[in-house]
């Protein structure tokens, strides 16, 4: 992620919210609010409450929440039983999707030149197998890596040398395109087994994690740029074992809660604003942060807001989303964007999207709606929305800087159908800059959340702090949302359905 540090100016500054003027041509920031009442009524006990909740549920479900495993039922049970106790209409939206999972650690060890275990993990949709035999390189590998990221390798036929008449071992780089066009050629090439390592950069040099998108037959495992580079010596053989289960068409879904629409004013009934969140957590742990954490933020503003009685004052009917196999590649949401009509799809004014609040070592990263760090910009009114957040922070002194709006979480699909959309995101694997140290504190060189991925993201991998800070700012920008008269265009039109549509990411390993 292509990150720039804040400007004094917006660290310090005091005036009054959502000041900024309009981003663009369409699009503006909307008119003020005051969502004082529902940011002090939205607490990080009340947030917690729910995480320790569901942290119980992965307690009981061999420790993971993961969509199509029981513990993704029983979390659906849960945030369905809370919204309907605070007066919403909950539809539970059932869908299939390509069900994977790791039944057993995978292993790797290098047999020659010298004995020794290789930490690896299995990549999503991986096959089952054994495989013993050299470990052939691509022969585009780039070692040491380039400076920007560009390495190519494996994304072609032509990238890998004859596979031997024995068992053998392809080891690819990451880089380009993605993960499962690697493994696919590397099957066509005749190989057996499969090692992809990382590209080289920093923040791309950690043990490798991913999903292939579609599964395949033999072993698929990622290694560490380091481990990678030793492998790619010559005369190594190696030992890769992976077992997984696949379903092609497990069952799970979706949380969908709507006010009654006997609550909803009349006027601009068709702008709905949904506010998501993904329930599921991967497999090998109980998502507490990822994405737990934004679960339970957006579960806890829907309930204040009916609390709150501030249902009944909303511009704007408000949609709170909980999406299921995220983890998988975002197929909840996009199972819900493409199951609308196109009357439906033209009646959803503007999505935010809550990935990961409480990472133990945060930035408040917010999504860079307008392009201006380097990246693409969202449809129009994904300026104006990065605003909300922005402004929101900037009033109460607390820095923050763009991350990029590339896809990678749930708001994809919406971008992708030219949906004004934003949010916030507090870090995954990617590690601390000393310039992020010195401004947000933490620990500079060390991943925003360790834990991210594995068993240890549990109750114990959350930092207080940035569940406030940026709970808050989420029950900010959602009453902004709903309650401001003007709205994201000036005069109250879907401007922003003439968005472009947008290309799926590349490299869906990391969906944020």
């Amino acid at each position: 992620m292509r990150r720039l540090l804040p400007s004094i100016a917006a660290v310090t500054m005091t005036a009054s919210l959502l000041v900024a003027g309009p981003a663009t041509a369409t699009s503006h920031t909307p008119k003020p609010v005051d969502t004082s009442k529902l940011t002090k009524a939205v607490t990080v006990n009340g947030i917690v409450q729910h995480l320790r909740q569901l942290q119980v549920i992965a307690n009981r479900n061999e420790g993971t929440r993961a969509s199509g495993l029981p513990g993704h039922t029983e979390s659906a049970d849960y945030v369905s039983k809370k919204l309907k106790q605070a007066g919403y209409t909950v539809k539970r939206q059932k869908f299939t999707f390509p069900f994977t999972r790791e039944l057993e650690p995978a292993t790797l060890t290098q047999l020659t030149p010298t004995e020794r275990e290789v930490e690896t993990h299995t990549m999503d949709y991986s096959g089952t197998g054994d495989v013993t035999g050299p470990v052939i390189p691509t022969n585009d590998v780039m070692i040491p890596p380039a400076a920007e990221p560009s390495s190519t390798s494996g994304c072609e036929a032509s990238d890998f040398a004859p596979a031997p008449a024995e068992p053998a071992i392809a080891l690819i780089q990451r880089g380009t395109c993605t993960f499962g066009e690697k493994a696919v050629n590397a099957a066509a090439a005749g190989y057996d087994a499969v090692i992809m390592f990382n590209e080289g950069q920093p923040g791309r040099d950690e043990l490798l994690t991913g999903t292939l998108g579609d599964p395949i037959d033999i072993p698929v495992v990622g290694v560490s740029y380091e481990d990678g580079a030793a492998l790619a010596e010559d005369g190594v053989t190696a030992r890769v074992t992976t077992r997984t289960e696949t379903d092609l068409n497990r069952e799970t879904e979706n949380v969908i809660a709507d006010l009654p629409a006997k609550e909803l004013k009349k006027t601009n009934a068709d702008q709905v604003v949904v506010v998501g969140a993904h329930l599921d957590s991967v497999a090998a742990g109980p998502g507490i942060n990822d994405n737990g954490s934004g679960s339970a933020a957006i579960l806890e503003i829907a309930e204040q807001m009916s609390a709150l009685k501030l249902t009944k004052k909303l511009e704007r009917p408000v949609r709170f989303a909980f999406w299921g196999a995220e983890e998988a590649g975002l197929l909840g949401s996009e199972h819900y964007v493409t199951s609308l009509s196109d009357t439906e799809l033209s009646k959803i004014y503007a999505n935010l999207n809550f990935d990961m609040l409480g990472s133990p070592n945060y930035v408040r990263f917010v999504y860079d709606g307008d392009g201006s760090a380097g990246g693409d910009a969202g449809p129009a009114g994904s300026d104006a929305i990065e605003d909300v957040f922005t402004d929101y922070f900037g009033a109460k002194n607390l820095a923050s800087e763009p991350t990029d709006f590339d896809g990678r979480s749930d708001y994809g699909p919406f971008i992708d159908a030219g949906i004004p959309a934003g949010g916030l995101f507090s870090g995954a694997e990617g590690v601390k800059t000393p310039e992020e140290a010195a401004v947000y504190g933490g620990t500079a060189g060390e991943p925003y959340d360790a834990c991210y991925h594995a068993a240890c993201d549990d109750i114990s991998n959350l930092n207080t702090t940035a569940l406030q800070e940026l709970g808050d700012a989420a029950a900010h920008a959602t009453a902004v949302l709903t309650m401001s008269k003007t709205g994201l265009f000036p005069d109250g039109s879907l401007k922003g359905k003439a968005g472009k549509s947008r290309a799926s990411a590349k490299e869906p390993q990391l969906v944020r």
